[in-house]
């Protein structure tokens, strides 16, 4: 089966690229379409890591341009999660089932299905709907039992790992909640906001 991987992050390939080659006869293709991470230096790091990742591990990747416009229309007004996040998933797996009707994949699917950060039942009725739009069924697997596995891996292999989903409102989300974790710890610490 032909089969196409929407890539979030290196470290997330890992272990849902080693499942699908398990089935013997899969071909995989990955597909970094991201227009979500920013700023733009992550986003470079990024597909770096997965450049590097795919190079070793003979998993050949499609990089559509890097278009955050594309994003930003799509969550405007939507800002909060898990509105946004939604609004996310359902725009990289679109692009996903797209790609992968216009160039005879069989299946599509996701490595978002590796995170337990994500609304995994979200991203799996998203990846249905999509398929039913697209003619191109989503292959669903539930790959958290290796989320941890993938993280060693990347860490023994120095590819770099993100601390943040990858949008500008995940970020904000990190440090808003890393400040009010350290306020707490320390209540005399004064948080200056520097414009």
């Amino acid at each position: 089966m032909k089969i196409l991987l929407h890539i979030c992050c290196a470290p997330c390939s890992i272990h849902p690229f080693k499942e699908l080659l398990k089935g013997g006869d899969h071909q995989i293709t990955g597909f970094y379409f991201n227009p979500n991470i920013h700023p733009y230096q992550e986003y470079v790091n990024r597909r770096s890591a997965l450049e590097e990742y795919s190079r070793a591990a003979g998993l050949p990747v499609v990089f559509p341009g890097y278009e955050p416009h594309v994003f930003f229309r799509k969550v405007a007004y939507h800002e909060q999660a898990p509105m946004r996040c939604r609004s996310c998933w359902q725009m990289r797996l679109e692009a996903a089932a797209q790609y992968a009707a216009r160039n005879g994949f069989d299946a599509f699917t996701t490595t978002l299905l590796i995170s337990p950060y994500q609304d995994h039942l979200v991203v799996k009725e998203i990846g249905e709907g999509l398929a039913s739009r697209s003619g191109v069924p989503f292959y669903y697997r539930d790959f958290r039992t290796g989320f941890r596995e993938s993280q060693d891996e990347a860490r023994r292999h120095n590819l770099y790992r993100q601390n943040y989903c990858g949008c500008i409102y995940s970020e904000i989300e990190r440090f808003r909640d890393t400040q009010a974790t350290r306020k707490i710890r320390n209540p005399k610490l004064k948080i200056l906001n520097k414009c």
